[in-house]
């Protein structure tokens, strides 16, 4: 819907301090632009219009303009929380989902939150009180950073919004780098610009008197209630379909992301927008645009696809870093952007498929092989030695097998994405990145919330609170609003949940499939071939393009220069790299990540 930014503390020219903030967000809000500045707060908006075109610019305030609102996101839920608004006295100047904000925390204060339906960021500053109420939805759908230095608190959707304010201190965050090398992705709190912060999913902010406090308001929990699977589905088909209308609201044009899985498949079937939109590459195996299309025929829909270039790829990198705010190395980045910039010449608003194997047990690694069953079966006192003994054994075939086989989950799953080992990452940086949080200081929190769950439970628990949020939701919201145009994601909904949370494990994963229910339930909006497909990612050729001399030059030209020697043993990368081009190794994704952030590092600090 938007972008926002602001500050709280003094500056001789806070005007013009904002203007330029807001500047560095033009594209999520390309539509109009507001601001307030009184005394020491400063916020501006940037606006993307969804609903309510003619008056939903904000800030938005409440009747005597005492409550001042910034919000980047949606409420479906907006019109039964605006009726009891007005059933209380509340009076209303907008028909915008926005208002029922700044309402609701008058009414409600911090248990506003939990009433929400919906993927919001959003800043209510106390022009009586001076205070600031922030918050994040339950998921993390919509980014929230913000800011502590030098006497002034600043926040925005993107970091990018704090580097032209006085205050900000632009400062690389060493610890950030080594778990980057294992996860793939800014795994920690704080991010790679050391003092700012994430605001995490499912919390709320409050800063008064120079004080700042986060709570969390709630935990992804899952509940299983035994019942007939038939039942289960009904349940699961109903609460989509619901969750589907709620999200398709809006008065601009929607359409949908389509790949060839069942999760964006299902959403297309129920939503049938009048186009789809498809990416693919002209390389096998490496395009879902065939099957896309066929789908979208078989529904009388219209898919707008397009197959990407290679160049093209790589002279966009640097922008598609940029925009990131944080390096990132999921090479599903780079389709994505060119995906939502194809949807943009066609619709504002596009609905997508994430979410749906967080909640119902849809990615591989939640299920185990046959070959791991079997091993199972041989006793716990045996299996646990011989892992301890695996772990100590250098990068070769089984080592883990071996591990998973005896180690509990705790000890050998950190998510969907696991590039370099911890060790490997140690053994490839210079000194002064090496002091950095372990991926056992990061993972266990996570953990022990989930303890005495079973373990594909725990996974998912753990999914939830890491990869979906700084992963899969962080590229599906910069991507998109780098082209002006909003994603909304309807499995990841507050009702969707409640379902989830009470299928039990084995319809969740079993024999037959991941997502097992999930699928069962797509198949009363989906034809049978695409509920059963087994789900491909957004599959990328850099083990391709990596072979090719003009790519492995550019590659290599990053890895020798002077800013990589401050940070890797050179040495150690070019040899990973030339080990991939000669055909030794398969390293392209701990290629990749390096590389991706030895290209952020160079656009943000060099």
């Amino acid at each position: 819907m938007c972008g926002f930014t602001g500050f709280i503390g003094e500056v001789s020219n806070p005007d013009v301090v904002l203007e330029n903030m807001m500047n560095q967000i033009i594209h999520r809000g390309p539509d109009s632009a507001g601001t307030f500045t009184d005394g020491e707060a400063a916020l501006g908006f940037r606006r993307l219009s969804i609903i309510d075109l003619e008056n939903g610019s904000q800030p938005l305030y409440n009747e005597d303009q005492s409550l001042v609102l910034i919000f980047n996101g949606e409420i479906y839920n907006y019109q039964d929380i605006r009726k009891d608004l007005v059933e209380k006295g509340h009076t209303f100047t907008t028909e915008t989902d926005s208002e029922v904000l700044i309402h609701g925390y008058e009414e409600y204060g911090t248990k506003l939150v939990t009433k929400l339906r919906g993927m919001f960021a959003f800043v209510i500053w106390d022009r009586n009180k001076k205070r600031v109420f922030a918050a994040r939805d339950m998921f993390g759908i919509k980014p929230f950073y913000y800011a502590h230095m030098n006497g002034t608190l600043m926040f925005g959707s993107e970091i990018k919004t704090f580097l032209p304010h006085p205050h900000f201190d632009k400062v690389l965050n060493e610890k950030a780098l080594k778990p980057y090398l294992t996860f793939q992705f800014p795994v920690l709190n704080e991010t790679f610009f050391k003092g700012v912060f994430k605001l995490p999913a499912a919390h709320y902010m409050t800063y008064e008197n120079g004080k700042l406090t986060t709570t969390r308001y709630w935990e992804p929990k899952f509940n299983p209630e035994e019942r007939p699977l038939d039942e289960i589905v009904e349940e699961i088909d109903s609460v989509v379909r619901d969750s589907i209308k709620a999200h398709k609201i809006s008065d601009v044009k929607v359409g949908s992301f389509l790949s060839s899985g069942v999760d964006s498949s299902y959403v297309a079937s129920v939503l049938k927008p009048d186009k789809t939109f498809t990416v693919g590459f002209s390389a096998q195996n490496f395009s879902e645009i065939d099957t896309a299309k066929e789908l979208s025929k078989e529904l009388g829909i219209e898919n707008v696809n397009e197959v990407l270039d290679p160049e093209e790829c790589f002279n966009k990198i640097d922008e598609i870093q940029y925009i990131m705010d944080e390096p990132h190395s999921n090479p599903s980045i780079v389709p994505l952007y060119f995906l939502a910039e194809l949807a943009r010449k066609h619709v504002t608003v596009v609905l997508s498929g994430e979410g749906a194997d967080e909640l119902f047990g849809g990615y591989e690694e939640y299920d185990e092989s046959a070959s791991m069953k079997k091993y199972k079966k041989v006793p716990g006192f045996i299996r646990r030695p011989v892992s301890e003994v695996a772990k100590m054994l250098p990068e070769v075939r089984g080592k883990h097998f071996l591990m998973k086989g005896g180690l509990p989950v705790e000890e050998t799953f950190i998510g969907q994405a696991h590039i370099f080992e911890e060790q490997e990452a140690a053994n490839i940086l210079t000194a002064k990145y090496n002091d950095a949080p372990s991926v056992k200081d990061i993972v266990m929190p996570v953990y022990k919330k989930a303890a005495g769950e079973d373990d594909l439970t725990k996974k998912q628990i753990l999914d939830l609170n890491l990869w979906l949020v700084d992963d899969i939701l962080l590229k599906a919201d910069k991507m998109s609003m780098a082209h002006s145009i909003e994603l909304r994601v309807p499995f990841l909904d507050k009702e969707v949940m409640k379902v989830a949370s009470k299928v039990p494990s084995r319809y969740r994963v079993n024999d037959v499939d991941t997502k097992y229910a999930f699928r069962v339930a797509s198949k009363r909006a989906l034809p049978e071939a695409w509920a059963n497909r087994k789900k491909i990612g957004f599959p990328v050729p850099i083990r391709l393009w990596i072979q090719e001399e003009k790519y492995f030059n550019k590659i290599k030209e990053s890895f020798e220069s002077p800013e990589a020697a401050q940070f890797f043993d050179q040495q150690a990368i070019v040899k990973l790299l030339t080990d991939h081009y000669e055909g030794k190794a398969k390293n392209q994704r701990k290629i990749w990540t390096i590389y991706m952030f030895l290209v952020w590092y160079k656009k943000y600090f060099s």
